[in-house]
């Protein structure tokens, strides 16, 4: 365990010197500091006002951005340490494969995942500011959804970076991941129900296996119990699984995935040649 963590410390101190770790905060703190000084909580959408009318700008935000982050900055995380030789150096050292793949896990997802729970206690801070009912259910929810999305996008790259041994690869292959998740998958699944050659329930069953459709459907049931906004497909999602039972798999889904992932890539960690 105390080789786990200096490994997790080593990787945390490595992130906040690489320029992306503050790319990455400016990001998602810029993006709520922007919402205030918009005056976007003053606004009413759909009867959403103050902290929820927030909190809903900034999943959509989350959804496209958040990602694609993770995926570019930890992706490099196993393969650029051996293609630079400090996976070699640090192998020297009495540190067993298990500490050194799961501390470098631990880091990074302090790394990603504390910028952006920061930026949404900002939000709710400012909440206070302005003496408006703070949703504190909706808040903890969508926490909770943040920290599943990120856990299952750190077992990606993971996986991946354990599989190829070029960060070029690694970096082409987490793009490429992204597109497909975020709108290959959909196009294809509308092409498939418009020309009616699979049922339904196969094409609503396929979308609910992307993490970034989960997240979405789980985020928009905070704001939308009914799901009005997706239309006909909500009277199927809600008579399958009803709705508190949606929002439980919005959360236990994507960090079953990113525990398979990251074992996955453990395993291939432990076989595969290092150097």
């Amino acid at each position: 365990m105390k080789n786990l963590l200096l490994v997790s410390y080593l990787d945390i101190k490595e992130s906040i010197r690489s320029k992306w770790f503050y790319v990455y905060s400016i990001v998602f703190g810029g993006l709520m500091a922007l919402f205030f000084i918009t005056g976007i909580s003053d606004s009413a959408v759909m009867g959403f006002t103050g902290l929820s009318r927030m909190l809903l700008i900034f999943i959509q935000v989350t959804i496209i951005i958040l990602p694609i982050f993770i995926l570019i900055t930890t992706v490099k995380s196993i393969s650029a340490d051996r293609e630079s030789n400090v996976l070699e150096y640090m192998l020297s050292f009495p540190i067993s494969l298990k500490d050194y793949y799961w501390g470098k896990m631990l880091g990074r997802f302090l790394t990603v995942f504390l910028p952006v729970i920061f930026a949404l206690i900002l939000g709710v801070i400012f909440g206070f500011t302005k003496s408006g009912d703070m949703p504190w259910s909706m808040i903890f929810l969508y926490s909770a959804l943040l920290f599943s999305m990120c856990f299952v996008f750190l077992g990606i790259a993971f996986f991946i970076s354990t599989m190829v041994k070029s960060t070029d690869i690694a970096i082409g292959s987490a793009f490429m991941i992204w597109i497909f998740l975020l709108a290959f998958i959909d196009i294809a699944l509308i092409g498939l129900m418009l020309q009616g050659r699979v049922g339904d329930g196969f094409i609503i069953t396929s979308a609910l296996l992307n993490p970034i459709e989960v997240f979405r459907i789980g985020a928009i049931s905070l704001f939308d119990p009914e799901l009005t906004v997706i239309g006909p497909v909500a009277y199927y999602l809600l008579d399958t699984l009803g709705a508190t039972m949606l929002i439980v798999y919005s959360f236990v889904y994507p960090i079953v995935l990113g525990v398979l992932f990251s074992y996955f890539g453990f395993i291939a960690f432990k076989k595969k040649d290092l150097l």
